[in-house]
Formats: structure tokens, C-alpha cells, sequence
């Protein structure tokens, strides 16, 4: 296909504005889902609760209470694998978070949509890349946060389009100044679902076994609020609202009841670098991680 055919075909693809409406339970089951203990009840207790950032990321796939009510989510990536009909389905490479304003925790709303932004041929047999972007507002029009998300359609690279930037780490070569361990629920995939993104992999092992995987997985956004929430409390303790941006490359799949490790290193004041691992094999989750904070 023709680059300006597949352009054509993209170019100022969007969502519907979509309202979410939410209360103190959908940020605590937020806050359960990714990991917090009985030990963090100022993400769980609506008595001075707070909000983990990346709360704000759940409307990316879809969530629970949104209007208008849709079949499935249909965030950017769907519109396209609609649209192109790709041999493989599509794969997350890396996610982009920006806080711009404390998101209220007792109760609320998010507006917003998702739109195509960037579109990158890798080349024959490396796929398309796709990037999108998701604003979200609350009720009174102030953007609280911001979300980019770039995805991988694997059979659809090589007519021609833009190649993608490589991008450089910016994890130093030494040992990590923190580590820090966690573990991934056996039910963990189960209870992020209940957030909103309910895509069948996550829950049904036939499905899963058909896309090659070994059974379900847990969501690649679940680790991404697992790494917001053991990070804040070793760099900016109590402060949430502190974060400014957070991104992370997604590297290798995640399954239920697995150890996990947050690498964190120090970079300038205000900066730091990550890599969540696998305790268990040493693999990299999430890689490339680049934290900022006021």
C-alpha cells in the first residue's frame, strides 16, 4: 500500500469525547489493582485520600462508568486494527505519562478522546507504528494529564512512510541506587480489569494460547502503576502530585504471581531513571523508565 493510501486512510483518526465519572472506591480498587498493600491507606482510605498519578492512564483502554456506553474500548489502536484489518494483532511499545494537575481522588470526572498523532513505518517484517495521544480534562475543562501511547502493528510496516526515532536509554551503566521488591498478585490481571480495560487476553486462557502467549497476562498499564506507586514512595514519599512525566518502553510480558524488582537511579534533582524487572528471570518488564518530579 501507497504511503499516502495508508496516510490517507489515518490522518485524523479520533475517538468520540468520551465522560468518565468516577468516586473514591474506583480510585481505591485503582490503587488495589496495582499493588498497594494495607500499609498505603492514603490510596485506599477516602478519610485524606489521594490518587496514584496514573489513574489518570486508565481511560486509555476504556473504563467502567463512561459515557456514551461502547461494546468494547476503543481507543486508537482498535480504530486502526478496524480499519486495516492487520494479519497479527498489535502490541504496546511504549507509554508516556504527563501530570499536569493533581487529579481529585474523592470523586470526579475525566473527559476525553484519543487521537493519531505519529504514524512510522519500522519496514518489511518490522511493522507500523502508531502513536496516539489521550487528554484528559475534568468536568470544568483543565487538562489534569496527558497520555501517549505508541503501538506496534507487526505485519503492516514497508510502504515507505516515516521511520521511527530510535530512542536512547537513559539508564547509567553501574548498579541502581534503589531497588525495591514487589509481587505481581496471582489474581493481579483479574482485579486491573475491573478498572476498565477488558480485553479478553487478559482473563481467557484460549485466547491467550491463540496470540502465542501462555496463558493471561497482566496488563502492561497494571506494571506501569506499579512502578508510579513503589517510586513515589521512594522519591517524593506522600507527595503523589509531586510527578511530572513518567515513560517506559514495554519489553517483555508479565504474568500473574511473578516477583518483581523497581530499579531506580538517580539522575539530577528531580530526575531519576528505571527499569522494572522480573525477579525470576532477570528480564525487563518495562525499560528505558525516565521519571520526573517537581
Amino acid at each position: 500500500m501507497a504511503e499516502n493510501t495508508r496516510e490517507t486512510q489515518l490522518r485524523g483518526l479520533a475517538t468520540e469525547w468520551r465522560t468518565m465519572t468516577y468516586n473514591w472506591r474506583d480510585c481505591a480498587l485503582y490503587a488495589l489493582a496495582v499493588g498497594a498493600k494495607g500499609d498505603e491507606p492514603q490510596y485506599t482510605y477516602e478519610n485524606g485520600m489521594q490518587a496514584i498519578p496514573t489513574f489518570g492512564a486508565t481511560p486509555y483502554w476504556g473504563t467502567v462508568n463512561v459515557t456514551p456506553k461502547l461494546p468494547r474500548p476503543r481507543a486508537i489502536p482498535v480504530l486502526v486494527e478496524e480499519l486495516l484489518r492487520p494479519e497479527r494483532s498489535y502490541v504496546n511499545l511504549d507509554y508516556e505519562f504527563l501530570y499536569h494537575r493533581p487529579i481529585p481522588a474523592v470523586k470526579g470526572s475525566f473527559v476525553y478522546r484519543d487521537v493519531l498523532t505519529d504514524l512510522f513505518d519500522r519496514g518489511e517484517g518490522r511493522g507500523m507504528a502508531v502513536r496516539s495521544q489521550v487528554e484528559v480534562f475534568d468536568e470544568g475543562g483543565t487538562l489534569l494529564c496527558t497520555n501517549r501511547c505508541t503501538t506496534l502493528f507487526p505485519t503492516l510496516g514497508g510502504y515507505g512512510g516515516q521511520p521511527m526515532p530510535r530512542g536512547a536509554s537513559p539508564i547509567p551503566e553501574r548498579e541502581a541506587d534503589i531497588v525495591v521488591e514487589d509481587h505481581i498478585g496471582a489474581a493481579q490481571n483479574l482485579l486491573y480489569r475491573l478498572t476498565g480495560d477488558t480485553n479478553l487476553v487478559h482473563v481467557d486462557r484460549d485466547v491467550a494460547v491463540s496470540r502465542g502467549l501462555d496463558g493471561p497476562f497482566v496488563h502492561d498499564l497494571c506494571a506501569y502503576g506499579y512502578v508510579c506507586r513503589l517510586a513515589t514512595a521512594q522519591l517524593f514519599p506522600g507527595h503523589p502530585e509531586k510527578l511530572t512525566r513518567m515513560f517506559a518502553a514495554m519489553k517483555t510480558v508479565l504474568y500473574p504471581d511473578t516477583p518483581v524488582q523497581l530499579h531506580l537511579w538517580k539522575l539530577e534533582e528531580g530526575k531519576a531513571a528505571f527499569r522494572f524487572v522480573n525477579a525470576q528471570t532477570g528480564k525487563a518488564i518495562l525499560d528505558r523508565g525516565e521519571l520526573e518530579w517537581r
